[in-house]
């Protein structure tokens, strides 16, 4: 396969053109006029953050994609699914609620807001696709009756999947919510009653009631339990860990099946600004602060390349010090420098996993590849 064509601009702006205007020269020179958008519905697939979170895409750029649809002479539309979890988005109306709050309206981005799997997550087109872990996605109905799919994606660290780029703003993020549950089944937490303390700040943010307070600790029903990891994130004593053993990798390339599911048979193009990089996903009602600086703004019509671009970039980076990757590499290097070797803790050369050393990301990209999503070789113009 050829390389893959990425293009790549800072946040370095001028007194003749805003960041914005940056933005849409970005994708021209991209090839996103290549595209027939003449009478097309075009899917613009963002997340609009949960209430709270301030670390999503600013609706700024939302417009610029949106007007340029409209200036080819489409029709776009933004959209998400709703959450597995409970929280702002768990339906359509609080969903839209939560964006409009976010400043997704169509006064600001120019283009409507339709929650692609519907009122309560159970709008879905099965699409076959014959991968080795999925053979028919769920995918949000709206999204799949678009004629053109678009991504705009923050690209983040994230809890379970490494980072949280455009294959997991597309793969999980088209999901309905049984596309959700089939993704994440393979992962189920438990507690370590030493460090648990009983808050019940895991049982209050589950959807399923697998949590159960006793004896003042936490026990997780592995039967209820849909592994969205939810819990693992909001426990303040880290008493919870996933039972990974391969759940992890079986993730990551389930969201590169369901990723092929969307794109597969019509036109995309993808964009991923790398802003803000918080630790987490922006499905967290709270964004600790970024754990690199702002990178640059990136397009492709190769979600895969994308991808590995975006990581690439971001382990050139130097890590913030007050962040969660700062203290954890100095934490890492004197835990090395006491014990004189590798206590076990990876290398220092991937910012996301040594944000989340539980995690890997490589396994989505390379499972992305095989099924033929696209390419991890690339070359990269920067404009």
């Amino acid at each position: 396969m050829e390389k893959a064509q990425v293009y790549f601009t800072s946040f370095k702006a001028t007194g003749s053109e805003n960041l914005l205007q940056k933005l849409h020269r970005l994708m021209k020179t991209a090839g996103f006029e290549n595209i027939d958008f003449q009478d097309k519905y075009a899917a613009i697939k963002i997340h609009f953050g949960e209430y709270g979170n301030l670390a999503f895409l600013r609706p700024n750029y939302a417009r610029v994609v949106a007007d340029y649809v409209k200036e080819m002479g489409g029709k776009p539309f933004l959209t998400d699914c709703n959450t597995l979890y409970v929280g702002s988005r768990k339906n359509a109306i609080d969903h839209l609620e939560t964006a409009y709050v976010n400043g997704f309206s169509p006064y600001q981005t120019g283009c409507h807001v339709i929650i692609g799997d519907g009122l309560k997550g159970t709008d879905e087109a099965l699409v076959p696709i014959n991968g080795e872990y999925v053979k028919e996605a769920k995918i949000g109905q709206a999204i799949m009756d678009a004629d053109v799919f678009i991504s705009l994606t923050h690209f983040k660290g994230h809890e379970m999947a490494g980072f949280g780029g455009a294959l997991k703003n597309i793969g999980m993020g088209c999901g309905s919510r049984s596309g959700k549950m089939e993704q994440h089944c393979d992962g189920k937490p438990s507690v370590n009653a030493e460090q648990c303390v009983g808050c019940g700040a895991c049982a209050r943010i589950c959807a399923h009631g697998a949590p159960v307070i006793t004896d003042k600790k936490a026990v997780i029903d592995h039967d209820k339990c849909v592994g969205c990891g939810r819990c693992l994130a909001v426990c303040p004593k880290d008493a919870i860990a996933a039972d990974f053993s391969n759940s992890i990798e079986m993730l990551n390339k389930k969201i590169a099946e369901y990723s092929l599911a969307v794109c597969q048979n019509r036109p995309c193009f993808h964009v991923s600004l790398i802003c803000d990089v918080s630790p987490n996903c922006d499905c967290h009602a709270e964004n600790d602060i970024p754990i690199i600086p702002n990178v640059g703004m990136l397009a492709s019509f190769d979600p895969v390349a994308l991808d590995q671009a975006c990581a690439d970039l971001c382990n050139q980076m130097k890590p913030i010090p007050e962040s969660v990757l700062g203290q954890n590499m100095k934490s890492s290097t004197a835990c090395d420098h006491e014990h004189g070797h590798d206590c076990g803790h990876e290398e220092h050369n991937d910012v996301f996993t040594m944000t989340h050393p539980d995690t890997e990301w490589t396994s989505c990209i390379e499972h992305a590849v095989k099924i033929g999503l696209g390419t991890n070789e690339y070359e990269l113009h920067t404009i």
